[in-house]
């Protein structure tokens, strides 16, 4: 291995460490952000929000 293609080496595992270290700061605030818009759809296709909203059952619900 020449010199060169150690650096090389070094600087792709950099590159690596860089994008795990901004995925792992950006994974909670996405997961918060998906939780809040799936829990947001859960609350406006429940039961009660429907019958406040006057709109009916979709023709695919699940009975649970």
């Amino acid at each position: 291995m020449t010199q060169h293609d150690t650096a090389k080496a070094v600087a792709d595992g950099a590159a690596v460490l860089t994008t795990v270290g901004v995925m792992v700061t950006w994974l909670p605030p996405l997961a918060s952000l998906f939780t809040i818009i799936y829990l947001g759809l859960r609350i406006w296709e429940s039961d009660t929000v429907r019958g406040l909203t006057n709109r009916k059952e979709s023709a695919n619900a699940s009975q649970e």
